[in-house]
């Protein structure tokens, strides 16, 4: 039975990934940080297969302590401070653990792997590394240029990466993937905030959304397809690194308007109201992927489309607002 570690266990991606990999027969460890995180009751009723063993990304003591505890096969760096507008407001942390954690994780394989390390690598980079894109659609050499604290802690835990995968020989991948969503979405994020607005709109619990810039093009697909990517890397022959997505735009108007038809009200318009609190102090106007190596090399296709996607989590956010209802 493999083992795989997986920091950043409590978010969408962690719990869509921790499924697929028990699925595969993987036994399943999920880093916690903090003492009596609240998060680690969830993952116990949601997850019950997966254990859970102490760490954080600020310390690599801790790092190495868990990676000589539970001996993995495979490490999934998913861990991050991964909300674009918080890096904004608190960009020395957002470097710390999404910049400086990728280094401390990657370290602390070096020690415990040894010679000829036997432990495989995955570093969740990001379509905001592309920031201000040079061209478009945008592959695995497309030039970086960030444009918020978030997508430059990436752009260093990205490079960091290939380093130690050029420098110490380490089976070391990086996932550039484009925006991915699901029903497990954190509300703060803005196609949650809007799938679970229209719930409670539909439901009569509250009138409008805040929303900012609804120009803004993304390149949207379903988190449980993108962790199979993840899986796919580690499963190669040699290291390497994908960009992840569906090579489809969308504007954040598109999915507003979707979302609310996919709950049958049609004069969305009169829901959303524009604040510009909402507005990054730097914008990145388009982002598009070009995934095809990622479908040559691991034979990988996303599954769910835009629209399907959509419905599936104003479908979900009802049933959850209904259910609170009772």
């Amino acid at each position: 039975m493999p083992t795989a570690l997986i920091t950043g266990i409590t978010g969408q991606d962690g719990q869509y990934l921790a499924e697929h990999l028990h699925g595969e027969g993987y036994r399943v460890v999920g880093l916690m940080t903090g003492q009596h995180n609240p998060r680690s009751e969830t993952v116990a009723a949601d997850l019950p297969y997966v254990e859970l063993v102490p760490g954080d990304l600020a310390d690599l003591a801790s790092l190495i302590a868990a990676l000589e505890y539970t001996q993995p096969d495979e490490v999934y760096n998913l861990g991050a401070i991964s909300f674009v507008a918080l890096s904004f407001k608190q960009p020395e942390l957002t470097a710390n653990i999404t910049g400086l954690g990728v280094l401390r994780l990657l370290e602390a394989i070096r020690l415990v792997g040894g010679v000829d390390n036997p432990i495989r690598f995955y570093q969740a980079s990001s379509s905001e590394m592309f920031g201000k894109v040079r061209e478009t659609p945008q592959n695995e050499l497309t030039p970086l240029h960030p444009r918020s604290p978030y997508g430059s802690a990436k752009v260093f835990g990205h490079h960091t990466t290939v380093n130690y995968r050029e420098s110490y020989g380490l089976f070391a991948c990086s996932g550039i993937l484009f925006n991915h969503e699901s029903p497990r979405r954190g509300l703060e994020f803005v196609t949650r905030k809007v799938t679970n607005a229209v719930a409670r709109i539909k439901l009569g619990l509250q009138d409008e959304v805040a929303l900012g810039n609804l120009d803004a093009k993304r390149d949207w697909g379903f988190a449980g397809d993108y962790v199979r990517a993840m899986h796919l890397m580690l499963r190669q022959p040699e290291p390497d690194d994908y960009v992840i997505a569906t090579g489809t735009t969308h504007a954040v108007r598109d999915f507003v308007q979707l979302a609310f038809a996919a709950a049958g009200i049609d004069d969305w318009e009169r829901h959303v109201r524009i604040d510009p609190r909402f507005f990054r102090p730097a914008e990145v106007d388009l982002l598009v992927g070009d995934a095809s190596k990622a479908e040559r090399v691991l034979g990988w296709t996303p599954q769910m489309s835009f629209e399907e996607l959509v419905t599936t989590m104003v479908t979900s956010d009802i049933e959850i607002e209904r259910r609170k209802l009772t």
